[in-house]
């Protein structure tokens, strides 16, 4: 569990999910375009009780949105993964910087020999140095240490 984050929080996020909730969750992983009709067919729900319950994982924090996979014929972009140890105290100025990179989509906080974990995507490897040079640069940071994806050989996400 991240730093910072309120485990009671998190128990009341989850707290709800019953086994409909998580059937939903994968046909959604599965297509997230999926018709609302569609995925109530296939959990034996009524259209309507389908909607609320993806209204209501929504507003839990639950599903946090919807995403678009492109297929091959847009170019993908090059994707890293960054191991960031940073100095004592520095946590929420070094995360407002990388807040302020286009090329960042993620930040975690981890345990272990890295305290931040930074997911990269960048269209061009000139746009990924520029990125990869910002964070190591960036005050706080002590060290940075950089994993271009090459492929992928499974992806659950969705």
């Amino acid at each position: 569990m991240p730093k910072g984050v309120n485990l009671q929080q998190y128990d009341d996020m989850t707290e709800h999910i019953d086994e409909k909730d998580a059937r939903l969750i994968a046909l959604l992983r599965a297509d997230a375009r999926a018709p609302v009709a569609e995925l109530a067919r296939q959990l034996g729900l009524a259209r309507t009780t389908v909607q609320a319950r993806i209204d209501r994982l929504l507003a839990k924090g639950v599903i946090a949105g919807f995403t678009v996979r492109t297929g091959d014929a847009v170019a993908a972009p090059i994707r890293a993964t960054v191991l960031v140890a940073i100095a004592p105290r520095t946590g929420p100025a070094v995360v407002a910087r990388l807040r302020a990179l286009p090329n960042v989509e993620a930040v975690v906080t981890v345990s272990g020999r890295a305290d931040l974990i930074v997911d990269l995507s960048a269209r061009t490897t000139r746009d990924l140095d520029t990125t990869l040079d910002d964070i190591a640069e960036a005050k706080g940071v002590q060290s940075s240490e950089s994993f271009i994806h090459l492929s992928t050989k499974i992806d659950r996400r969705g």
